[in-house]
């Protein structure tokens, strides 16, 4: 499958949803923006943090954070042709989001989620591949990436319960 070249940066300033979905901006990088979009995430995840304190407050925040995503994906997707056309990286960020909070807070541990989300999120096993493939909305969109975040947090959960650190 061809790559879809990404919209112009104009597009981000015709409706908010749309800067949203394209990870404000992130989603434009020429190469790879699903993994942009996820560095956008590890990024800008220790501000959150600080931000919001604590965990209970940062659920909600990705509870609303998801719901929002089901939604100007959706806009994004509907203006850009594709549901679930590349520049779209919301989708990343908020599932990247939730591992970080599962995950140590040690560059390692961080670095192996990244490696291991962008893993599951290409290979898409299922069920996110039925997200991908069958439920062509917003709420797929979001979906596959939540799935991929789950085996990511059960593969780092496995190795840190049998690594020896």
């Amino acid at each position: 499958m061809a790559r879809l070249p990404a919209p112009p940066v104009r597009f981000l300033l015709h409706h908010p949803a749309h800067l949203v979905a394209c990870g404000f901006g992130s989603g434009l990088s020429p190469w790879a923006p699903g993994t942009a979009g996820t560095a956008f995430a590890w990024l800008s995840y220790p501000f959150l943090r600080l931000y919001l304190g604590s965990d209970l407050s940062f659920a909600i925040f990705l509870l609303l954070a998801f719901a929002l995503g089901v939604s100007v994906c959706r806009i994004a997707g509907r203006a850009l042709g594709i549901i679930d056309h590349g520049a779209i990286v919301w989708d990343e960020i908020v599932p990247f989001w939730l591992v970080l909070l599962f995950v140590p807070a040690e560059l390692l541990w961080q670095l192996a989620a990244f490696l291991w989300f962008r893993f599951y999120d290409i290979l898409k096993p299922q069920p996110a591949r039925f997200f991908d493939t069958q439920v062509k909305n917003g709420f797929g969109v979001m979906m596959d990436d939540l799935v991929a975040a789950g085996y990511t947090i059960l593969t780092i959960a496995i190795f840190k319960a049998f690594l020896p650190f």
